[in-house]
C-alpha cells in the first residue's frame, strides 16, 4: 500500500532531515493557488496615502470587534 510505505519512508528520515521533510510534505499538501502564491515575486509597489489610511481602518475595525470572520460568515451560511 502505497500510505504505509510513506508511513516507513517517513520513520526512516534522519532527525536532521525532519523539518525539510516536513516542509515539502505540507507543499504537496497546499493547493494550487497557495503554491502559486508562495512563488509570487514580492509586491513591490509602494503603499499609497489612500492604502496607509484603509490598512490603519481595517486594524482598528479588527481591534473594536466590528469585523466578522471567514469561519463565522461559513458557520451561519454554510459553505
Amino acid at each position: 500500500m502505497p500510505l504505509e510505505r510513506l508511513h516507513t519512508l517517513i520513520d526512516r528520515i534522519p532527525e536532521a532531515e525532519i523539518s525539510a521533510a516536513l516542509r515539502f510534505l505540507e507543499y504537496l499538501a497546499s493547493t494550487p493557488a497557495f503554491r502559486t502564491a508562495t512563488l509570487a515575486l514580492p509586491d513591490d509597489e509602494p503603499v499609497t496615502q489612500g492604502d496607509a489610511e484603509a490598512i490603519a481602518r481595517a486594524r482598528r475595525d479588527i481591534e473594536s470587534g466590528s469585523v466578522v470572520s471567514h469561519d463565522e460568515i461559513v458557520r451561519e451560511f454554510g459553505g
